[in-house]
């Protein structure tokens, strides 16, 4: 069964669907399982992000129209499943689009953080940061 998400707005709408956090962590890890793995080359010290309890590797790709995708991995699953949470915020957007989104409020709105141990909080919100800084230094390459 494919779990490939299209939107924020439907990853909410499946978590609402599937009520309790067993089914929600259940989810999670198969959209994690569904994501394609990082080149062994990428999965370097210049890729990995930090705060992570996990290893977690994650790299920026310009494509065309400004368009960016996101290429990550981790060595856990329910962490891949997160990864997944935020392809579908971030990726194929512009570096300016995902500056402009509030990652948070985002989140937020699959209250992840309220169900999350304190080390997968701080790592999920650690890959949001990492995120961010690798579309701030795409946003300031380009006006360069």
């Amino acid at each position: 069964m494919s779990v490939a998400l299209n939107s924020i707005d439907e990853l909410a709408d499946n978590f609402e669907l599937l009520g309790d956090w067993e089914s929600r962590f259940g989810y999670l890890i198969d959209l994690g399982k569904e994501l394609p793995p990082m080149d062994v080359a990428d999965q370097s010290e210049a890729n990995r992000v930090h705060g992570c309890q996990a290893q977690v590797w994650m790299k920026l790709l310009p494509e065309a129209a400004g368009r960016i995708t996101i290429v990550a991995d981790s060595d856990a699953f329910i962490v891949k499943g997160l990864i997944a949470v935020l392809l579908t915020i971030y990726s194929g957007k512009t570096a300016k689009e995902i500056l402009d989104i509030d990652g948070q409020a985002q989140l937020d709105r699959l209250q992840l953080a309220a169900h999350l141990s304190p080390t997968r909080k701080n790592g999920l919100f650690a890959m949001v940061q990492r995120v961010r800084e690798l579309a701030q230094a795409i946003e300031v390459e380009a006006t360069e």
